[in-house]
């Protein structure tokens, strides 16, 4: 599939086929190419939780207002995110590039978030999100149908994932085959109604 299909294809599914299972090679395939997804300075803030255990699984649907598709999908992932990446040894993002590189981008990285506590928040939340849609793609170039999810308890997920205190849940994403189709489209707003040149 082509990336255009993959686009006008993807639809946020709700009803999965629970029991089909994805292969581990296909989950690791997926998730090569979710990492490969940019983030700002390369810091690469995204941490990604596969949720596998049945009896997390249900929690987590019980935090999720009893949304089935929590426990049906194939794939259950929670998108975090580590605020402080920025911090945690940022030569490890640049150890590949010229010394001239690094010499300008690791005091540039410093300058950036040290006290910017607003920033190391909005950064991790479009990584996280830059790196869902690249998920949601591929899963769709793979066969797969997904749903984005932000309808649950976050601090009720975090608790059951051990989430770490300096990092944040983005949203949820479930992946499978799909058992019923999405709804069509319920109303795409006009392209000149949201794109504009130069000003609005």
């Amino acid at each position: 599939m082509d990336i255009k299909q993959a686009i006008l294809q993807r639809r946020s599914v709700k009803h999965f086929d629970s029991s089909h299972v994805m292969t581990d090679a296909e989950i690791t395939e997926l998730m090569e190419h979710a990492v490969l997804s940019p983030t700002a300075f390369n810091i690469q803030h995204w941490r990604f939780v596969r949720v596998e255990d049945p009896v997390k699984r249900q929690q987590i649907q019980d935090a999720s207002w009893g949304q089935a598709q929590v426990t049906e999908a194939s794939l259950l992932l929670v998108l975090c995110a580590d605020l402080n990446a920025w911090e945690k040894h940022p030569q490890r993002y640049w150890r590949n590039a010229p010394q001239e590189v690094q010499d300008y981008l690791l005091p540039a990285i410093e300058n950036y978030y040290t006290n910017h506590h607003q920033g190391q928040r909005d950064e991790c939340i479009r990584s996280a999100s830059i790196a869902a849609m690249t998920i949601m793609l591929m899963a769709k170039g793979m066969g797969y149908d997904s749903c984005p999810m932000d309808g649950f308890d976050f601090d009720q997920v975090a608790k059951i994932i051990n989430l770490p205190h300096d990092h944040i849940i983005t949203m949820m994403i479930t992946i499978g085959k799909k058992k019923s189709d999405a709804r069509p489209r319920s109303g795409q707003l006009p392209l000149n109604e949201v794109f504009f040149t130069d000003s609005f």
